[in-house]
């Protein structure tokens, strides 16, 4: 049943949104002449790679930077890529990863082999399903851009800052999926466009009902600032883009 859900929405949501993708894939590939698609490697089911399709918001080989993480403020993203990074139009091409079978409307956002190299036995565990569109964590840190907007290493903040909660809630969604669960998932990525702080309650009201502990809900309201801390299934900090912890 979520394959169909799945591969029916993803079907659907392409054919309805094709005019807006059309459109910003024209503009895309006007800024510079160059093709408006990103097909950036990710890992997803069983640790099995795969070309995730996106719409192109930095400049052609941004990526050869070797920098993974981004900042709201990086010089690479494009003036049409701030756009389109700040309605999430980039994401909408993954629609057709959903469709492929190689993605999920709901589940853990994919990592590139760098970072999923550096996951802990007990992160592993976001590989025992399909990587996701949208999950809690899309919901929590969809201000990824502007946490790391004024950090010396954008990479090192990440782990940082974003991995361990990331992780946390995309473990607990692996936890406690269900069909009922990824509708209310996707009801609250669509009311976020309208309002994050409704967002963020319907989110923590879900992950209360579900069971999660004081330290989850406390993280996933965003009330508060958010500090260093090590991902799951580790107690150091990590320090580096290799991995070294503290």
């Amino acid at each position: 049943m979520k394959r169909f859900i799945d591969f029916s929405v993803s079907a659907i949501g392409l054919f309805l949104l094709s005019p807006v993708l059309l459109c910003f894939i024209f503009l895309v590939w006007y800024h510079d002449k160059s093709s408006p698609f990103y097909i950036a490697p990710r890992i997803g089911l069983r640790g099995i790679p795969f070309s995730m399709v996106k719409l192109r918001s930095m400049s052609v080989g941004a990526d050869r930077s070797g920098v993974d993480s981004t900042g709201d403020n990086d010089a690479r993203i494009t003036a049409i890529g701030s756009v389109i990074r700040k309605y999430k139009i980039d994401e909408l091409m993954q629609l057709w990863n959903v469709v492929l079978g190689q993605m999920s409307l709901v589940g853990p956002r994919p990592n590139v082999v760098r970072e999923t190299d550096m996951y802990t036995s007990v992160e592993r565990g976001l590989l025992t399903v399909k990587p996701g569109i949208t999950d809690f964590s899309s919901i929590v840190f969809a201000d990824e851009g502007a946490i790391l907007r004024d950090c010396v290493d954008p990479d090192i903040a990440y782990h940082q800052l974003i991995r361990p909660g990331k992780s946390l809630l995309g473990l607990f969604y692996v936890q406690k999926q269900s069909l009922i669960l990824d509708l209310k998932i996707i009801f609250i990525t669509l009311l976020s466009f309208v309002s994050r702080q409704l967002a963020l309650e319907f989110n923590c009201r879900i992950l209360s009902r579900l069971g999660a502990d004081p330290a989850l809900l406390y993280l996933a309201s965003r009330q508060y600032p958010l500090v260093p801390s090590p991902p799951p299934g580790s107690s150091a900090i990590v320090t580096s883009r290799e991995g070294r912890t503290y």
